[in-house]
């Protein structure tokens, strides 16, 4: 009977220990993009966007939220390419879809 409690233990022990859980959030190539934009060598600004576009419409295929700061990053280069309303756009959108990590002043 000891044994039967035993095993009965470690077989609920290790269901808890699955590993095989989808991602929250879908990075696609997020990394790659991020990467380019730092190293500024081969990749221009507007195929920075192109990518991270890519990105938003493969999460949305597949019903996936996009990663923390995409929409910020994608907004910053709508910004360094001229085009300040879509820039607005996407940084209200990081701001709607993470709003636990934004600080207002009216949290003082």
């Amino acid at each position: 009977m000891k044994k039967l409690i035993t095993l009965a233990f470690v077989c609920i022990a290790l269901t808890g220990c699955n590993s095989t859980k989808e991602p929250i959030y879908y990075y696609g190539d997020y990394s790659t993009a991020v990467y380019a934009y730092l190293k500024a060598d081969d990749v221009t600004a507007e195929e920075q966007i192109s990518m991270l576009e890519q990105i938003i419409a493969d999460a949305a295929n597949k019903s996936k939220n996009v990663a923390p700061g995409l929409h910020a990053h994608l907004g910053m280069l709508y910004f360094e390419t001229g085009n300040p309303s879509l820039g607005t756009t996407h940084f209200e959108t990081e701001k709607s879809l993470f709003q636990n990590q934004f600080i207002t002043s009216t949290s003082f």
